[in-house]
């Protein structure tokens, strides 16, 4: 696991403390159907059963961030450039990012406004990148589905970076950068000392990179949503991180006689084992990171156990110790 190059850090604003204020990051079993339908009426459903998750955890008095995963949003969104792509052509991926944290989080400040009494806001949010994240140069994160040799073609045509990979077709790649800074936690942070239960920081972000002037621009890349909650969580003085799946806890030996779910754990040892990097992997390496950096704790769990896990009651948790 890699070690993060570069964290900020934001004291509360306030009288919250750092033990009021909880990041609940949705993972992208919250967004769909269970067998992974996407049509607007599935997203609205699984959201509002997310929102009421959530509202349990606000009810108890705990200052609540959200931010959430745009996986299967984006993939749509990628599906009607690829359809449209010699009519019009496509949004880039910075583009695809703003449209569906909006999109998430309209719905999502629907759905909590209906079971609390307190106000919701959502916030687009922008992370920073760093232009030479060797990422931009070597991309390897696949995205969107797959498309034959003369599809891919018209992608290419656009600029994009698709791969071949045989049977299957072809793939597009894009870089996944490291995460450098929340640039809107600043407002998140105000929003959650005003008392607002807040959505930010959806997908990972939009990934912007700073010019040599100054000014930020906008750039093709696919931030990791569970790396990037990390980072807020301590930029806006979060005592805890609770990481949303679709498992009640982190398991070794998956899939074996030897299944084991971990309980209480100390970063330094959960780093001794492997977890895949396209499911659980990210997860560790963000709660580890949250607590290397000063967080209270990380919980692992699953959506249903979101309150039970901010109250010590369920998940793999996560401390520096």
């Amino acid at each position: 696991m890699s070690t993060p190059r570069s964290w900020t850090s934001t004291p509360p604003a306030g009288g919250t403390s750092v033990q009021d204020r909880v990041v609940i990051a949705l993972g992208g079993n919250a967004m769909t159907a269970p067998d992974g339908r996407a049509a607007p009426e599935d997203q609205i459903a699984a959201l509002t059963r997310a929102a009421d998750k959530i509202a349990e955890v606000v009810e108890t008095g705990t200052h609540v961030l959200v931010t959430h995963g745009n996986g299967p949003q984006v993939g749509n969104l990628l599906v009607k450039n690829e359809l449209a792509a010699s009519v019009v052509p496509p949004v880039p991926l910075d583009w695809c990012g703003a449209q569906t944290q909006g999109t998430i989080g309209f719905i999502l400040v629907n759905a909590l406004e209906r079971r609390l009494a307190g106000p919701v806001a959502a916030l687009v949010t922008r992370t920073r990148v760093d232009a030479a994240d060797p990422g931009f140069t070597t991309p390897t994160k696949p995205i969107g589905r797959y498309l034959t040799a003369g599809e891919a073609k018209i992608m290419i045509e656009h600029g994009q970076v698709w791969r071949d990979r045989g049977a299957r077709g072809w793939r597009r790649v894009v870089a996944s950068p490291e995460p450098l800074d929340v640039l809107d936690a600043p407002a998140v942070a105000a929003l959650l000392a005003a008392g607002y239960v807040v959505v930010a920081g959806g997908g990972g972000g939009i990934p912007v990179v700073r010019e040599p002037d100054g000014t930020l621009r906008g750039v093709e890349a696919v931030i990791d949503k569970d790396l990037a909650a990390a980072l807020l969580a301590r930029t806006v003085g979060a005592g805890q991180l609770v990481l949303a799946t679709d498992v009640e806890a982190v398991v070794l030996g998956w899939g074996t006689a030897e299944e084991r779910p971990l309980g209480a754990i100390s970063a330094e040892e959960l780093r001794g084992h492997e977890f895949a990097s396209g499911s659980m992997g990210p997860k560790v390496e963000a709660a580890c990171r949250f607590v290397e950096a000063g967080g209270e704790r990380a919980v692992i769990t699953s959506l249903d156990r979101i309150a039970d896990a901010v109250a010590g009651r369920a998940g793999t948790v996560v401390t520096e110790r």
